[in-house]
């Protein structure tokens, strides 16, 4: 299954392991999920990861391998839809991937993606997504 997952969840998931977020992350990790993404999101992925203020949670060798990872084992789109406005502006990139590959957005900020904005993607939380994707992919035998 693949998804765009906001980069509140990535560093939610390296930073903690055992709720949903981590969970997200041990999926990717295994290969059942793969992330859609642009350079964009690379590049938000880059910095965030890169602020002294995670030092303290997360090893330079740690977010050095997870951006490796990423990198490598991701699905790059070129995005086919433009979003003019959100809240944030630094989520465009996010909805615009989700909705180019037509795959679920993950965040632990569904109200920076307002309905009229998202249109017919998904904009789901951490837990939601937990708690319903991967019966989803047992069933269909995706996972």
């Amino acid at each position: 299954m693949k998804i765009v997952l906001d980069t509140n969840v990535l560093v939610s998931g390296i930073m903690n392991p055992r709720g949903c977020p981590g969970r997200i992350i041990d999926l990717l990790s295994s290969g059942a999920l793969e992330l859609i993404v642009d350079d964009r999101i690379l590049d938000e992925y880059t910095d965030v990861l890169g602020r002294k203020k995670f030092e303290k949670h997360i090893t330079l060798f740690e977010r050095k391998e997870m951006l490796e990872f990423l990198a490598h084992n991701s699905c790059k789109v070129s995005c086919m839809h433009v979003v003019k406005s959100l809240p944030d502006p630094g989520d465009i990139a996010f909805l615009e991937a989700a909705l180019t590959a037509n795959v679920p957005l993950v965040t632990g900020n569904t109200k920076h993606y307002p309905k009229h904005f998202a249109k017919n993607c998904i904009i789901i939380t951490p837990r939601q997504f937990i708690d319903t994707y991967p019966q989803k992919m047992e069933k269909t035998g995706t996972f």
